[in-house]
């Protein structure tokens, strides 16, 4: 008999269950379950695993898991990130606040009358990706057409195809200063919290922009007001803030060269069906005997 995966929350559990039986998997209750698909917050979680004594795999539904990070390392599961499942829509998105920043599409679909202006172009532009997942490696591959050079700063030494120049974080600030975009896709550690803040934003280059598809804290949010009202830089499309949700009346909300969307790079009506394919592709490798896709590293943090 197959190895039994409990689904949860309850609510959720229609679909996942569907996903796991599809990979060939039984879905059981929690009391029995040597794995657990979760879709629920973070919070909840904790209930959940204190039902579910005998687990040996938990499936997490966000690629970021720093909310998960002390159950994480009070136990001895192994547990799975949704790495690499939202790049593809997230670094869509990126590309798009990136254009329209340069075209100030945002801005000009507010003015009540004829204006023209300067603008910036993706075309033989310099990039600079600040980490190396998969939203990364997406950015990378939809820049191509348009003659990029692009350095992505990493945690790690190593290549990556279509990329000029890797360099680690140590030397953001260099990667950072002759960049006319600059894309956050890191994951949020304690070595990248608030990694872009006055230093960061006076290094760049005073049209740049900055986009963030990742975590709103790897931007300090009152450094970011200054620079974008006193114009450091060319402006930010922000996916993600700090706080989120982002009060209304926050002063990013007033500033014309400021672009934010309510974190919905991956689009609520997308996440399922893509999350779906990840469970899918783990169940079956879980029932195989056969590495999983997206394992955390407690020590890294992602």
């Amino acid at each position: 008999m197959s190895r039994g995966i409990a689904v949860a929350p309850e609510d959720e559990a229609g679909w996942m269950g569907q996903a796991v039986v599809d990979a060939g998997g039984r879905v059981v209750s929690l009391d029995v379950a040597e794995a657990l698909i979760w879709y629920g917050a973070p919070a909840d979680l904790q209930v959940a695993l204190k039902l579910a004594p005998h687990l040996r795999w938990i499936q997490l539904p966000s690629a970021g898991v720093e909310s998960y990070l002390p159950l994480i390392r009070d136990g001895t599961s192994v547990w799975t990130a949704a790495k690499g499942v939202y790049a593809e829509p997230c670094a869509e998105h990126a590309l798009g606040l990136a254009i329209a920043g340069f075209r100030h599409l945002d801005a000009g679909a507010r003015w009540k009358t004829w204006r023209r202006g300067p603008a910036k172009t993706l075309f033989d532009a310099h990039v600079t990706i600040v980490g190396a997942g998969g939203i990364s490696q997406e950015v990378v591959q939809l820049l191509r057409p348009f003659r990029a050079t692009v350095t992505v700063v990493r945690q790690r030494p190593g290549s990556m195809p279509g990329v000029m120049t890797t360099v680690l974080f140590s030397r953001l600030l260099e990667a950072l200063g002759d960049a006319d975009l600059v894309v956050l896709a890191a994951p949020l550690t304690q070595e990248t919290e608030g990694m872009i803040a006055e230093r960061q934003l006076r290094a760049m280059k005073h049209d740049a922009w900055l986009v963030n598809v990742a975590r709103g804290k790897l931007i300090n949010a009152d450094d970011l007001v200054r620079a974008l009202q006193e114009r450091w830089i060319g402006g930010a499309g922000l996916d993600v803030t700090d706080p989120e949700p982002l009060p209304d009346g926050h002063p990013l909300w007033q500033l014309d060269n400021c672009i934010i969307t309510s974190h919905t790079a991956n689009p609520p009506n997308l996440e399922r069906e893509l999350f779906r394919f990840r469970i899918v592709e783990n169940v079956t490798r879980f029932l195989n005997g056969q590495p999983l896709i997206g394992v955390v590293d407690p020590v890294m943090g992602y």
